[in-house]
């Protein structure tokens, strides 16, 4: 990885520690929440796909780059309002992470590229938008999916094991079956994918 993409990564990682929530990993070490979450993103991609480019890197690192500051209750509490929040986190995350690579000194083609896996552009057609978005859900799966599903009604999990099972490619279908989840948590998982056949 070329000097300024890691300095990018570096930039990234200061404005996340900007994060005033913070959040405990498995060994009980106490994190602002972003970076955690971007660490675990990293950590993720390169077990799946140790070989993975800069763009991609960056672009996972970034994912959910100063998230905190567009809190979801500045739009209506309904589904558009919901659609509308995510449309303007996606975009706010790939300016935030175009304008800290320019500062790094990135060339604009690496920008424009990691900006566009940010949006998760050509999802589906683009294997590296398709690799970000399965590090995306198994990160989830791994580390968020057992508190969302204990906090909602089965009903409601079961569509967003759905919607994230759909969402996701053969890898990270695969890798989801292999991973090391708390049994609470398989077997919501494995009876809300039973309903999927």
């Amino acid at each position: 990885m070329r000097l300024s993409a890691v300095s990018a990564l570096a930039l990234f990682d200061e404005a996340n520690r900007q994060d005033p929530c913070h959040e405990k990993d498995e060994a009980g070490t106490e994190y602002p929440r972003e970076l955690l979450y971007s660490m675990r993103m990293t950590a993720r991609l390169l077990a799946l796909c140790p070989a993975a480019g800069e763009a991609l890197q960056l672009a996972v690192r970034a994912q959910h780059l100063k998230r905190w500051t567009l809190q979801r209750n500045r739009w209506p509490m309904d589904r558009e309002g919901y659609l509308r929040w995510r449309t303007a986190l996606r975009d706010f995350h790939a300016d935030e992470a175009s304008r800290l690579m320019r500062q790094a000194g990135c060339p604009e083609d690496l920008i424009q590229r990691t900006a566009s896996l940010i949006r998760k552009e050509r999802l589906k057609l683009d294997q590296e938008s398709q690799l970000l978005e399965d590090t995306a859900c198994l990160v989830f799966l791994q580390h968020y999916f057992l508190p969302f599903a204990l906090k909602h009604p089965p009903d409601k999990v079961s569509q967003i094991v759905r919607k994230t099972w759909f969402k996701m490619g053969e890898l990270g279908r695969r890798e989801a079956q292999c991973l090391d989840l708390p049994e609470a948590a398989k077997k919501i998982l494995l009876t809300a994918l039973n309903t999927l056949s």
